[in-house]
């Protein structure tokens, strides 16, 4: 059977790249020969048949070359071992203050929660005249910007042009040059500290850091392009670490200054070290965000190309009509200080970051194809670091993009590290705040932070959108799990309620982070 396992192998490989069987490299990935997501499925499928067992379909995502998983199969199915980077450090710091900016007109934490609460999805068509400077360029770009004209999530136009830059001592040539994403993050960081009830005067000076994910450069790419419409102030208006250095210049902050780019998992890292710089005495307060504009189509048209993006315009996460993802818009900025600061000065503290921790997928099965065992992993030492046990996960707010295979992927590794660990008849629930807001890239991680945040505060779980039926690829009961698709309640307990974050890069970063629930209010 091992013979003609490794033959059939072989043989698909070799078929599907077109080229001789004794040219296959075993310890190539099999996207590097051209298995797409279908193929990788379909392959799967053929090999349950030939051992007649039960395969998981991410099995190729599991075990990305020949030589692994031929290895998995005639080893019995034995899982591959995890990677086993260091537990990140335990340490609590408190969430006292949330801002954010999204469509809807949603512009305040109680906005966002009564978003979340009654079901909302702020997905909307692009806004009329957005991409009209592309689409005048000439018929070519104009039939390009029609192929990206899709459903997303966007803020209205007068939101992202709007800025009070006398408010902030900004001239108005500077302000017009600024990236949108720095303008709306000043605003929103301003709001955050107004909600944390720190007067923005108070920091000035002080060791207060400043991190935020963002990986969005449309401005940058745009105004750096125009070379006659250079100035003095260009640079500064286009380059991504300002969208941080410009917060930090505008209220006199001292502590460390950074914009984060790990793809979509930039927020949620930003976090990270963020509160790594807490716990270690580089700063005492910290702004943490997340910003994301779609100010040009050529994303949305690369990664519809791509075939990522859903045709139904909405993100479905672990549905059974799951077919992509939907872009959004906007940003969040969170107020993060140490647990023992907030509480001896009195701060409402929404939730507490117990532990984070990042890791990348190594050389999985193509760049941008997920490693289910670096994520497993990850969220096995972070609970850890928490001091956890993994049956007292009450909620984790996933990644959950609504892609059909990065799914069951995601479920496959939070089932393995949690949900199993649970008594017999608990399920693990788990929800995506995408189906609500899209895909807020740059920001998603602060997105479900958010999300999360709240659900501790208020003690329920929002639920997740446009899910009748579940993903046929992800076996919930067998993996402990099930996906919240109306709001429930989260009463408290015993022990304090505990949640998890995951973001995503497509390069391969991943982040995780444990909240719990506030301690009770001593004031």
């Amino acid at each position: 059977m091992n013979e003609e396992l490794r033959r059939m192998l072989l043989e698909r490989v070799a078929a599907r790249a077109g080229i001789p069987e004794e040219r296959v490299d075993p310890d190539l990935p099999f996207e590097a020969y051209g298995f797409t997501s279908r193929d990788a499925v379909a392959l799967s499928g053929d090999l349950q048949d030939l051992l007649d067992r039960d395969l998981s379909p991410t099995v190729l995502w599991e075990h990305p070359t020949p030589r692994r998983l031929l290895a998995h199969l005639t080893a019995g199915g034995a899982p591959a071992p995890d990677a086993a980077p260091g537990a990140p450090d335990a340490g609590d710091v408190a969430l006292v203050g949330l801002g954010c900016r999204l469509p809807g007109g949603v512009a305040s934490a109680d906005a966002l929660w009564a978003l979340l609460r009654d079901g909302g999805d702020v997905v909307t068509s692009v806004p009329d005249g957005r991409w009209d400077p592309y689409r005048q360029a000439s018929p070519g770009h104009a039939a390009a910007v029609d192929r990206a004209n899709r459903h997303g999530a966007y803020l209205a136009d007068e939101v992202v042009d709007a800025f009070d830059a006398d408010f902030f001592g900004i001239s108005p040539a500077e302000a017009a040059e600024m990236d949108p994403q720095q303008r709306i993050l000043l605003e929103v960081a301003w709001e955050a500290l107004e909600h944390a009830g720190l007067p923005a005067d108070r920091l000035a000076g002080t060791r207060t850091g400043v991190y935020v994910g963002a990986c969005g450069d449309d401005h940058g790419r745009a105004t750096l392009d125009d070379l006659p419409s250079i100035t003095a102030r260009t640079a500064t208006g286009a380059a991504m670490s300002v969208i941080a250095n410009r917060l930090s210049y505008a209220l006199d902050l001292r502590g460390p200054s950074m914009t984060v780019d790990t793809a979509c998992s930039s927020s949620l890292v930003a976090l990270h070290l963020a509160r790594r710089a807490l716990l270690a005495g580089e700063c005492d307060t910290a702004l943490v965000g997340g910003v994301n504009l779609l100010l040009s189509p050529a994303v949305t048209l690369n990664f519809g190309e791509s075939g990522v993006l859903s045709p139904g315009g909405r993100c479905k996460p672990f549905a059974a009509a799951a077919d992509g993802y939907v872009r959004g818009e906007g940003c969040l900025v969170t107020v993060v200080r140490r647990l023992e600061d907030a509480l001896r000065d009195g701060d409402r503290v929404l939730a507490v970051v117990r532990s984070t921790g990042t890791n990348q997928d190594g050389r999985s099965n193509g760049l941008m194809a997920p490693n289910p065992a670096a994520q497993e992993a990850l969220v096995r030492e972070v609970w850890a670091a928490a001091g956890l046990d993994p049956a007292d996960a009450g909620y984790v707010e996933a990644h959950g993009t609504g892609t059909p295979l990065g799914d069951p992927i995601e479920a496959s590794a939070l089932g393995a590290a949690l949900g199993r660990a649970r008594p017999a008849g608990s399920r693990l629930p788990v929800g995506s705040v995408k189906s609500n807001l899209g895909h807020l890239e740059g920001a998603a991680g602060i997105a479900g932070l958010a999300k999360a945040a709240l659900a501790l505060h208020h003690g329920l779980i929002p639920a997740t959108l446009h899910h009748a039926a579940p993903n046929p690829r992800i076996p919930l009961d067998d993996l402990g799990l099930t996906v919240v698709d109306r709001p429930t309640p989260w009463p408290r307990g015993d022990r304090p309620r505990a949640a998890g974050v995951s973001s995503f890069g497509f390069g391969g970063t991943n982040a995780h982070a444990v909240l719990l629930e506030a301690p009770p209010d001593r004031r």
